[in-house]
């Protein structure tokens, strides 16, 4: 069974899962990909959560970053996280992708160096 040709450049290839306030998402985004921690970081405003904080149900306005980075790249990108993130327990969660348009993938591990 031959592999396919994605996984050359996505064989590393994470989205990272960030939710935060919308006031700073756009500063955090781009802080994200001026310091190649990503290649991009797309912003979902208009997002709604609802969760338990110190034994209270809590409600807030976010927005969701999904950043395209590599596995390489992820520790600077969760340090950079916890450094400028507002929250003092910020979502950060990251999937693997199995596999994607080869020239994006590409693209995603050129520019996440």
């Amino acid at each position: 069974m031959s592999t396919p040709a994605s996984a050359t450049a996505g064989d590393d290839a994470l989205i990272v899962f960030v939710s935060c306030p919308t006031e700073a998402a756009d500063r955090i985004a781009g802080l994200l990909v001026e310091q190649r921690c990503a290649a991009c970081v797309s912003l979902l405003p208009g997002m709604r959560s609802v969760y338990r904080w110190q034994g209270t149900i809590e409600r807030s306005d976010e927005s969701l970053l999904l950043c395209k980075t590599v596995a390489s790249r992820y520790e600077a990108l969760e340090r950079l996280l916890r450094e400028r993130h507002p929250y003092e327990l910020p979502e950060i969660v990251a999937v693997k992708l199995q596999t994607g348009l080869p020239d994006y993938l590409q693209w995603l591990h050129d520019n996440s160096h």
